[in-house]
């Protein structure tokens, strides 16, 4: 990847956010089907329509930064997904539960980084509606990663009791 500007480099991560959010929409729903830990299902759940909100939110970060909206496709999170899929097919149970925490976990930490970054560059590149929307979503993972924090540890001490 060449790229001569701040904008470009705003652009191409907004593509591949808007990648991201779409692949998850139906990722969350996957992962809420298959957890019994109620607290991690619920979770993943109300955060499948979240998604789909931050889904709208970036086609309205494409208009502020007058951009069509379009996907660039992003292999980490491909790469979650198919290791979540190959996790799932030899496990289930308590482990899948514990699994599914934490590969909720790790797509959020990403998701934080890469909004942090493009909502910096869109402070940057002078497009601040585009940061403001940007970072309502970064508020929105950082509160996702909280909750599914904290069902991880809930999750762990009914184990521990058990």
């Amino acid at each position: 990847m060449t790229t001569d500007s701040t904008e470009e480099l705003l652009v191409e991560g907004v593509q591949e956010l808007y990648y991201t959010e779409q692949q998850l929409v139906d990722a969350l729903e996957t992962l809420a089907d298959q957890t019994e830990y109620e607290a991690a299902q619920q979770a993943f759940s109300e955060h499948r329509d979240e998604t789909q909100g931050h889904v709208e939110r970036l086609e309205d970060v494409f208009e502020a930064i007058g951009e069509e909206p379009q996907t660039k496709e992003e292999r980490v999170v491909d790469a979650l997904i198919e290791e979540h899929e190959q996790f799932a097919q030899e496990n289930d149970g308590e482990m899948l539960d514990r699994y599914n925490i934490s590969v909720g976990q790790k797509t959020e930490h990403y998701e934080i980084a890469a909004y942090g970054n493009v909502t910096s560059l869109a402070g940057k590149a002078g497009y601040d509606e585009a940061a403001d929307l940007l970072e309502e979503t970064l508020r929105e993972e950082e509160d996702a990663l909280e909750e599914l924090s904290q069902a991880g540890e809930q999750f762990d001490q009914s184990k521990v009791e058990s």
